[in-house]
């Protein structure tokens, strides 16, 4: 990729300026830990490498973010995280669980909970599987630290991408709390709290809780109803008990829940037969907002549902013995979501329910032997064991509106030749039967993983400052999973090919006997039956001939006009497994690695060579576009004698089963990495150049309906990535990070959009940027005033690959007008006296950006595409008091 944007170019000179004159410090908003003595010391730990290292000698991409600047920063969440992190991507979708994290362009695993993520999230050391257990609003943070690149060779569970971990603060000996409250626009009322204390000599306590709510920013004009709204609540309480100086035992239990009114998908592409049919459905004139999305104005049928309890606990005991210390980790964790929403966005009644009640149970059990010997060999070995469960109901009915819809477009799709009423009389079924409210498709899976793995790492210093690392892991990961969905929607059941057929059969034959007999028409079945008994040998021949011209043409559009019709079966019966052919099993194992070599220039300058690799076990489409593979089954309808394939074989074909996935196989990622890592007290800064890849990337995109999962045949990126700080005068801290990533489809052969080889991801800028400083002054009477701003920039980018709304063969042309580019500021001042008090004031997206966070093809509207908006500006002021 070439430097051809003006402002890429200005942007990484002034970056490239700063680094060399100012030579800036650590990971970005570095400030976790400083060292009491010295307010300007740059140190900060890290447990990157399950040790508690400096940034400086942890040879690792590894960005972290105090607790300190979170506070200033406002952030609430990890989605908020990613204007302080550019090469980390965090977007929500179409529900509050649904949360998905990217970094250095790769990333999955939002939407459908049997699909594992790529980027690894991890609170106090316990692994968090799915993105609803990843939500939360940050209580009591010490410090997050995002490690890019693959991580597998220390972490046993899918972090071929990467690794978020978040740490707490541990209980403390002395007492000491916080209260926060917090009021915004959009009325935004947010509480935290939290208390620590000794319980004895040797125990201590710890508990925090917040509560936050907001109004939503967005309005349902046809409910009168906000949407996109804010509540939840959550608490954490800890136990640590350290009896003596070789023994460490922390209990940590959680409970946070969230019940709101999320999210709304604007209109951004509608189509002029959709709308009239929406409105003769709906009997709206505006069933949906004309193109606007900033308006933040919607028109849905029922508010969505967003319940999702989050809860568990965990045990972590660190004992030394000496130079070697042993570390075991116990978790046990249950998430329960019920999501229901009006996912055609429209004011008509189409999809009356499209809900997913899921229930995951998680254990994991970690355990971990360290070495911290005087001479030139260290080691750390360690397993990790991986057990879940989840549940999944999902399902997807008709609105009351739908059948006036469908019977719309079925004669606009037919020229007038048919209607549902005309269809429901040829077929001799009764009035009514076809789009009935509460029809639909009503799957549930029942899913179980079991994984374990083994890990270690040696480091080795042949000479001073050269250390020369050997990680490893091997994995095996065994998922099983059964399905029971039932379609009762018998208008997709229909077999419009065969039905076809026989309709141009039957046509064919009244044609050439109304000829034959000399008729200006179509011959009736009695002039039929006495020509075929008087002409048995001409009938037969008329026959034959008009079924060979039927079987020829049952495909073709402009002869059979039913085909048209196909669009509208949208819930196809489905092929249950495990059956006689598919196994709904998956079996993988891994040997992951990583050869890193770490040289100290000097005491302030490290550089670092790195080769890793990292896996990620198969993903099962726990949804409705779960298919057999082309390889157990060839698509078609029986009158054309379709290939043999095992499934027909094994008599388990169904009308209208097409192909698909039932999971994708394994990812497995690789990394060419070199690094530099400076620091002075004042200065410091982190810079890092890679070719990353992945092969058999798990590409999970909406096809209207549901999600479709197939393997990319492999992405690669080139990235370059620079971020540090620099204290120019006391009180005066300035922070740069930058990201520079040029990414490929190497190999995508079967897309849901085509062949997308040779091409660019989407979704993923060039260029990312965060930058900003803070400046804190100190009055004679101890009291305090800061004001800190930050800026994130995302360059131009194409937000999605393709589109079906734009039909066969136009997919990628069609979604290459959707682009985005971001700019956000966000600013805060806070002033603190002596007493501990505190008085903020703040905005994030203060010149309130507005920009489509990602596009997708609009439910049962052909030709319509949906888009989310980004969150408009938030302002507000917070009173902290802390003792």
């Amino acid at each position: 990729m070439k430097f051809t944007d003006t402002r890429l170019r200005t942007i990484l000179l002034s970056g490239a300026a700063l680094g060399t004159l100012a030579m800036p410090g650590t990971a970005l908003a570095q400030d976790a830990e400083q060292d009491a003595d010295n307010i300007n010391s740059n140190v900060i730990i890290v447990t990157a490498s399950k040790r508690e290292t400096t940034l400086q000698e942890t040879p690792i991409a590894v960005s972290v973010t105090s607790g300190e600047d979170i506070e200033d920063a406002q952030v609430r969440d990890l989605i908020d995280l990613q204007t302080l992190v550019p090469s980390l991507r965090v977007s929500q979708l179409q529900s509050s669980a649904n949360t998905n994290f990217i970094i250095r362009g790769f990333g999955n695993g939002a939407n459908n909970p049997g699909i594992e993520p790529s980027v690894g999230v991890f609170i106090d050391g316990v692994y968090r599987s799915r993105s609803a257990a990843q939500i939360g609003d940050l209580p009591n943070i010490q410090r997050v630290e995002v490690l890019r690149g693959p991580q597998s060779t220390l972490f046993g569970k899918n972090a071929s991408a990467g690794i978020i971990s978040i740490v707490t603060e541990r209980p403390q000996f002395e007492f000491g709390g916080s209260v926060e409250a917090t009021y915004g626009n959009f009325n935004a009322r947010i509480l935290k709290a939290d208390i620590t204390g000794p319980i004895s000599e040797t125990l201590a306590f710890s508990i925090a809780g917040n509560i936050n709510k907001r109004d939503g920013y967005a309005r349902d004009l046809n409910l009168g109803t906000r949407f996109n709204d804010r509540d939840r609540w959550g608490v954490r309480g800890q136990l640590l008990w350290e009896p003596n100086s070789d023994l460490s035992v922390r209990l940590i239990g959680d409970y946070d829940k969230i019940d709101e009114n999320c999210c709304i998908a604007a209109n951004i592409r509608s189509v002029p037969g959709i709308f009239g049919a929406l409105q003769l459905a709906s009997g709206d004139p505006r069933p949906i907002e004309p193109e606007s999305p900033f308006s933040y104005q919607v028109r849905n049928n029922f508010p969505s549902i967003n319940k999702i309890e989050n809860y568990g606990g965990s045990l972590q005991a660190d004992y030394s013995l000496g130079a070697v210390s042993l570390t075991g980790i116990t978790a046990y964790r249950e998430v329960r979501s019920f999501t229901d929403q009006d996912s055609d966005f429209t004011s008509a009644d189409l999809i009356g329910e499209n809900s997913a009640d899921t229930a995951i149970k998680t254990f994991t059990q970690e355990v971990r032997i360290a070495s911290d010997f005087d001479g030139p060999l260290n080691f750390l070995l360690g397993g990790f064991y991986f057990n879940e469960k989840i549940n999944v109901d999902n399902a997807l009915a008709f609105g009351g509106d739908f059948r006036t819809y469908a019977s719309t477009l079925i004669g606009a799709a037919s020229g007038g030749a048919f209607s549902a009423p005309l269809i429901e009389g040829q077929l001799g079924v009764p009035q009514g039967t076809f789009f009935r409210q509460g029809q639909g498709l009503f799957d549930s899976y029942d899913y179980k993983n079991d994984s374990y793995s083994f890990f270690g790492q040696v480091d080795f210093k042949p000479v001073d400052r050269l250390t020369l690392t050997f990680g490893f892991n091997y994995t095996k990961d065994k998922k099983r999973v059964a399905s029971n969905a039932v379609s009762t929607d018998p208008f997709s059941a229909l077999d419009f090919v065969a039905i076809g057929n026989t309709l141009i059969t039957q046509q064919g034959i009244a044609t050439s006997v109304g000829q034959a007999l000399g008729l200006p028409g179509l011959a009736n079945a009695a002039q039929i039956g006495a020509f075929a008994a008087a002409q048995p040998a001409i009938f037969g021949q008329i026959q034959a001939g008009s079924a060979a011209f039927a079987r020829a043409n049952n495909l073709n559009p402009a002869v059979n006009q039913l085909l048209g019709l196909r669009s509208l079966q949208f819930l196809p019966p489905y092929l249950n497994f495990p059956n006689a052919v598919e196994d709904g099993r998956t079996k993988d194992d891994d040997f992951a690695y990583t050869i890193r070599a770490n040289y100290e220039v000097t005491d302030n300058v490290n550089v670092y060579l790195t080769y890793a690799t990292g896996f990620k076990a198969s993903s099962f489409n726990l949804g409705r576009d779960s298919r057999p593979s082309a390889a157990d089954f060839i698509p078609g309808s029986p009158v054309n004698n379709p290939a043999a394939s095992p499934i027909r074989d094994a008599g388990l074909a169904l009308p209208n089963l097409t192909t698909g996935s039932r999971f994708a196989g394994p990812e497995n990622s690789e990394v060419y990495e070199a690094g530099l890592k400076a620091q002075w007290p004042l200065v410091a800064f982190n810079l890092a150049v890679f070719q990353q890849s992945i092969k058999g990337f798990q590409s999970n995109i909406f096809t209207g309906t549901g999600f479709a999962l197939a393997n990319a045949g492999e992405q690669s990126t080139f990235g370059i990535e620079f971020d540090g700080t620099v204290q120019p005068a006391p009180g005066v801290n300035i922070f740069v990070a930058m990201t520079y990533l040029d990414p490929t489809y190497d190999s995508f052969v079967n897309s849901a959009f085509g062949d997308l080889s040779g091409t660019t991801p989407a979704g993923i800028p060039a260029l990312s940027a965060s930058m900003g400083g803070s400046y804190t002054h100190e009055f004679a009477s101890g009291m305090t005033w800061s004001v800190r701003g930050d800026y994130a920039y995302e360059s131009d980018v194409q937000i999605i690959e393709g589109l079906n709304a734009f039909g066969p063969g136009n997919q990628q042309a069609g979604a290459r007008q959707f682009r985005r580019e971001v700019n956000l500021v966000n600013a805060s001042t806070t002033l603190e006296l002596t007493n501990g008090l505190a008085v903020s004031l703040w905005a994030r997206n203060l010149l309130d950006a507005q920009y489509i966070t990602t596009v997708f093809d609009s439910v049962a509207q052909a030709g319509s595409v949906s888009g989310y908006p980004n969150q408009p500006r938030t302002y507000g002021g917070s009173v902290r008091f802390k003792f």
